[in-house]
């Protein structure tokens, strides 16, 4: 099972780019693209790469700055969000890393923000060190669409990792209107799992097919017997029509069949639903998997009406591209 450096972690990246989060102003990018910063990689080092305006570094990185002031970046989260904490990541910056740095937010319904925009300071200025992770957690359950991040003067930072819950106003939603509940775009999200060796759960969630492996939930090899499994929360409670389990890029090691549980589960944690989880009822039987393809399931589907979450089991081991849970919303 994965540890995590901090418990906020586990939540959605509402900065990841694969939202489609974006920066959409920036005082100063020099040195390095802004929107570096929002990557889902983890950052590496170049030995002796340079470009035009200096050493390549994977990144923000702004200029030196020679008068008053400090630099910031305005962020268009792809899905709004409450956020539940962050990571400042300056790996790699060492001498040319911000001594600080500090996180406001607004939420705006239609567009972007502007110089009427009220911004919410959601973590106010933090030290800085190179080379490091800064976690905070924040916590304060309030949705937002736009960040704006201050760094003082200037410097750079490799990723802003911004943990929540992706939030959407359900009530301008047709409730015909079929819809992938389990995508993080819906406020879909991963909860728990029995191993997370090679890849995130919370990639199961994400928009478009996987870029590669990598981009996907893979489990080491079991030695044990058993089988691994994820818990997702849907967006919102619904009724299942369509699933769609792509296991793009596993050839070697996608799982050899795999089934689905749910439940409508009312109140408790996210930690008391992993237990629960075993009896709950069977929503897809057994399927067996192919490699490198994506399955889709509608007439295998049992009617257990509307559900908030389910449990993947993959059997006995191995990795999935993609789950996609199509339905209706619950009246």
């Amino acid at each position: 099972m994965k540890t995590y450096a901090a418990p906020f972690e586990k939540y959605v990246n509402l900065a990841d780019a694969r939202l489609g989060t974006k920066a959409i102003h920036v005082t100063d990018d020099w040195f390095a693209a802004v929107d570096r910063m929002l990557q889902p990689t983890a950052p590496v080092w170049k030995e002796g790469v340079f470009d035009d305006n200096g050493k390549w570094m994977d990144g923000w990185e702004s200029r030196r700055k020679r008068f008053e002031g400090y630099d910031h970046a305005v962020i268009r989260l792809g899905v709004p969000g409450s956020i539940k904490g962050v990571d400042i990541d300056t790996s790699f910056f060492t001498g040319n890393y911000p001594p600080s740095a500090s996180l406001e937010a607004c939420f705006v319904k239609d567009g972007d923000p502007d110089e009427q925009t009220q911004w919410t300071e959601v973590l106010p200025a933090v030290e800085l060190q190179g080379n490091s992770h800064h976690y905070h957690a924040i916590d304060d359950g309030q949705p937002y669409t736009h960040l704006r991040f201050n760094i003082y003067p200037d410097g750079g930072i490799a990723r802003l990792r911004v943990y929540g819950i992706p939030y959407r106003d359900w009530s301008a939603v047709d409730a015909g209107e079929p819809l992938d509940l389990a995508s993080a775009l819906n406020g879909g999200r991963a909860l728990a799992c029995s191993d997370e060796h090679y890849g995130s759960i919370s990639n199961l969630l994400t928009p478009g097919r996987g870029v590669n492996m990598g981009d996907g939930w893979e489990t080491a090899r079991r030695r044990t017997p058993g089988n691994d499994w994820v818990i997702i929360a849907l967006g919102h409670p619904g009724e299942i029509e369509k699933i769609v389990v792509d296991t793009l890029h596993f050839k070697g090691n996608y799982p050899d069949s795999c089934s689905i549980q749910a439940a409508y589960v009312k109140g408790g944690t996210d930690s008391q639903i992993e237990t629960q989880s075993l009896f709950w009822r069977e929503l897809l039987p057994s399927q067996k998997l192919e490699m490198h393809q994506e399955h889709a399931f509608a007439e295998q589907i049992k009617p257990l009406g509307p559900i908030t979450h389910v449990r993947l089991n993959i059997f006995p081991d191995g990795g999935v591209s993609r789950l996609r849970l199509f339905g209706r919303l619950a009246k």
